[in-house]
C-alpha cells in the first residue's frame, strides 16, 4: 500500500511554490496524497520566519501535527528551518531542510528512515545556486505560481530574509519559456510569476535579461491566458517596464507594489530604497498605461520610532493611492536585525490599535474600489465551483466574483451586480 503524504504551508507564494514542487516529487516517488481527515504516514510543514507570528504559528502546527500522528513521520522545512536548523531537532521531525535540497527531499528522507536517525539539511547560502523545481499539474487548479527567481541581496533594517533565502539567483529566460509551456500544456490558463525579490530577476545572469524579458517568455506559452506578476518595487517601474508591460496583452493589470510604510522617515530608518513620491510616481505611471489597473501592497505599522504623525502620514498616503487591497502586519523584531535593537519600540497595544485602523482604511479602499465596477463587464477566469451552478473566479485586476453559468477553467465575461464582503457578485454575459 502507497505511503500517504501532508503538506502544511506557511508564507508568501515562494514557499506555496516549493510545497508544491516537493508534494510532486513526493508523488514521482510513489506517494500519494493523504485523504481529508486521514492521518498521514509523512507530515510535511513548511515554515515562514518573516514575523514571530510567523515563527510560532510554523512551530504550532509541526508540534500539533506531530502530537495528532505519533506514528507518523514528520519533515520541517522552509525558511524558519534555514534560520534555526539543529534547534528544530526537538520537535521530533525525521528530516529538517532549510531552503535549499528540496528537490532531494524525498531521498533524504528515506535516508534518515532507512538509518533511523534525523537529518539536519541545512547548509550555508552563500554560494548557493538557483535550485530548479518544477511543477506541472495538480487536478481543479486554473492558477499556477512559478519561481523565478530567489534570495535578496537588499539590507532593510528589519528582514531576516536574505539570510535565510540567501543572494539573488534568477532562473535562465530559457527554462522559463519551458516550463511555462510545461504548465500550458497541463490545463492552467493563469502563471503567476513569484520570486523573493523579483525586482532583482536577471541581474545575476548573463547578458543581464529583465523581469520583462521573463514575463515575455511565459507570454508566448501556448494555451496561457494570463500572465501574473507577484510583488515590485516601485523604484522597477521605469518607461522600459511600462513598455514591456504593454507589448504583452495577456499581462493581467494589477501590481502588487511594496509600500511598507506611507511615511518618508520611516522608510529611512527601514532602508528602503524609495520614498513616497517615487511610490505614487510608479503608481500614476503604470495607471496612464493600464486606466484600469489595480494595486495591492504590504504594510507595516508599529515600527521603531513611529510616531502617531508618521502612522497618519501612512493611512493618508493608502487613501491617496487608493489601493484594492491593504495586507497590514505589526512590526515583528527579528533577532540580528538592526531594527530589533532601535531605539523607541512601539508597545504591542499600540501596534494593535494601528493595525486596526490601517485595516479599516483597507477595508474602505477596497470596497470604493468595487463599488467603482458596479455595472460594468470584465472577463473572470472561473476557478472554483461552489454548487448550484455557481462558480467563484478572478478578474484581471485579481476582484474575486462568483456567477451562475459557464464551466471551471473557462474565462467569461460577467457584468457586476452586487458587493460581498470582500468580493462581488455578476451575471454572466457571454464566453469569451
Amino acid at each position: 500500500m502507497p505511503r500517504t503524504v501532508r503538506f502544511y504551508t506557511l508564507g508568501c507564494k515562494v514557499n506555496q511554490y516549493d510545497s508544491e514542487a516537493m508534494l510532486e516529487e513526493f508523488l514521482r516517488r510513489g506517494y500519494v496524497n493523504a485523504l481529508q481527515g486521514m492521518p498521514a504516514d509523512v507530515c510535511v510543514v513548511n515554515t515562514c520566519t518573516v514575523t514571530g507570528t510567523g515563527d510560532q504559528k510554523s512551530l504550532q502546527a509541526a508540534r500539533r501535527l506531530k502530537r495528532q500522528n505519533p506514528q507518523g513521520e514528520l519533515i520541517v522545512c522552509g525558511c524558519l528551518a534555514q534560520r534555526m536548523g539543529e534547534t528544530l531537532r526537538n520537535t521530533g521531525a525525521r528530516l529538517i531542510l532549510g531552503t535549499q535540497y528540496r528537490a532531494q527531499v524525498v531521498a533524504l528522507f528515506e535516508k534518515a528512515m532507512a538509518e533511523n536517525c534525523q537529518i539536519v539539511a541545512v547548509d550555508s547560502l552563500q554560494s548557493a545556486a538557483f535550485e530548479p523545481l518544477s511543477i506541472h499539474a495538480h487536478e481543479g487548479h486554473t492558477r499556477a505560481v512559478m519561481k523565478i527567481q530567489e534570495g535578496c541581496d537588499n539590507r532593510c533594517t528589519y528582514c531576516v530574509i536574505p539570510s535565510v533565502r540567501g543572494g539573488v539567483r534568477s532562473r535562465p529566460v530559457a527554462e522559463i519559456r519551458t516550463e511555462a509551456q510545461a504548465l500550458a500544456d497541463a490545463g492552467f490558463s493563469e502563471l503567476v510569476l513569484t520570486g523573493i525579490h523579483l525586482t532583482s530577476y536577471g541581474r545575476d545572469l548573463e547578458g543581464k535579461p529583465t523581469l520583462m524579458d521573463a514575463a515575455a517568455a511565459a507570454h508566448g506559452a501556448r494555451g496561457v491566458e494570463r500572465i501574473r506578476l507577484g510583488s515590485l518595487e516601485p523604484v522597477a517601474v521605469n518607461d522600459a517596464f511600462v513598455a514591456g508591460a504593454l507589448a504583452l496583452p495577456k499581462l493581467c493589470p494589477q501590481f502588487h507594489l511594496a509600500l511598507q510604510s506611507g511615511s518618508d522617515p520611516v522608510l529611512a530608518r527601514m532602508k528602503r530604497r524609495y520614498n513616497t513620491a517615487q511610490f505614487m510616481a510608479a503608481v500614476e505611471k503604470l495607471r496612464l498605461a493600464f486606466p484600469d489597473a489595480a494595486f495591492t501592497t504590504d504594510v507595516i505599522v508599529g515600527f521603531p520610532g513611529e510616531t502617531e504623525e508618521e502612522f497618519e502620514q501612512t493611512e493618508a498616503f493608502c487613501q491617496r493611492v487608493g489601493f484594492l487591497k491593504l495586507h497590514v502586519f505589526p512590526f515583528s523584531p527579528r533577532e540580528g536585525t538592526p531594527a530589533a535593537e532601535m531605539p523607541m519600540q512601539v508597545p504591542e497595544p499600540l501596534k494593535a490599535e494601528r493595525v486596526h485602523r490601517l485595516i479599516a482604511v483597507g477595508e474602505h479602499l477596497s470596497t470604493a474600489y468595487r463599488t467603482g465596477l458596479l455595472g460594468r463587464t470584465l472577463p473572470v477566469l472561473l476557478e472554483e465551483m461552489a454548487g448550484n451552478g455557481t462558480f467563484g473566479g478572478y478578474t484581471p485586476q485579481y476582484v474575486h466574483v462568483t456567477c451562475k453559468g459557464g464551466q471551471h477553467g473557462q474565462i467569461v465575461n460577467v457584468r457586476f451586480t452586487g458587493l460581498t464582503k470582500e468580493g462581488m457578485t455578476g451575471e454572466l454575459v457571454e464566453t469569451l
